[in-house]
């Protein structure tokens, strides 16, 4: 275990050196960027270890491997983002533990989450997922609503019981105008948010960026950037 909190240690501190030098490249300071550390596919254990690390962030993607990692982690001082697509029927467990849905992309989905934070009595933030490789009102291959339909969506989430309009989020698109554009994707991200922010003024947050494109992200303007692979190293293959 000692080996695995030394590499650890090292990958997030290389990670957040990372972010550092591209905070001062863009002449922003390191504590307007927060890490989220992406711990999909990765056990209990890691989670615990980076939290020792000091680590404060956490996101997963999977309501079935997300759900019992949280409940053994639930004594660590950790605020949890799920950052899949996220169907109806996983609604209720997700909101069991985490504390923002930064996926939300229909109506019907604001409505399962309001409906199921009022039942549990908890508030939960939500970002607006933005696809880039949508059209005006379409959706993305990943999920997300195209920019056109962010201001419908973000009323919805305003004035849905239980729920808080925090911002956007973005995936880099691998297809459509955007495709390898990764800066560009996060600087039209930004004039999104900008937009956003004159009727939500609170809703302030754009997670954008991930391992092999956090720079671009934070030179755009980004809040919080998801890194993984970085940190917990290169994924087992699944199956």
């Amino acid at each position: 275990m000692t080996d695995r909190k030394d590499e650890l240690a090292a990958n997030l501190a290389k990670v957040e050196r990372r972010i550092a030098a591209a905070c001062a490249a863009a002449g922003r300071g390191s504590e307007e960027v927060t890490l989220i550390v992406v711990t999909k596919t990765y056990p209990a254990g890691d989670v615990r270890i980076l939290s020792e690390l000091g680590v404060r962030h956490v996101a997963e993607n999977r309501d079935q491997d997300a759900a019992p990692k949280a409940a053994e982690c639930s004594d660590l001082p950790l605020t949890w983002h799920f950052v899949g697509q996220l169907q109806t029927n996983k609604v209720r467990s997700v909101v069991g533990y985490a504390d923002l849905v930064q996926s939300v992309d229909r109506a019907r989905l604001v409505t399962a989450l309001s409906k199921e934070a009022v039942r549990q009595e908890r508030e939960i933030g939500c970002l607006v997922q933005v696809a880039l490789d949508a059209d005006e009102g379409g959706r993305g291959e990943r999920g997300g609503v195209g920019p056109g339909g962010i201001e419908e969506l973000g009323e919805l989430v305003a004035r849905a019981p239980g729920l808080r309009l925090d911002g956007l989020m973005t995936v880099a698109p691998l297809t459509g105008p955007y495709a390898g554009r990764e800066r560009a994707a996060f600087e039209r991200l930004m004039d999104l948010s900008t937009d956003l922010r004159r009727a939500h003024p609170a809703a302030n947050m754009v997670s954008a960026g991930m391992s092999a494109d956090l720079e671009q992200a934070v030179a755009a303007g980004a809040t919080h950037v998801r890194v993984g692979t970085a940190v917990l190293g290169v994924r087992p293959r699944l199956g």
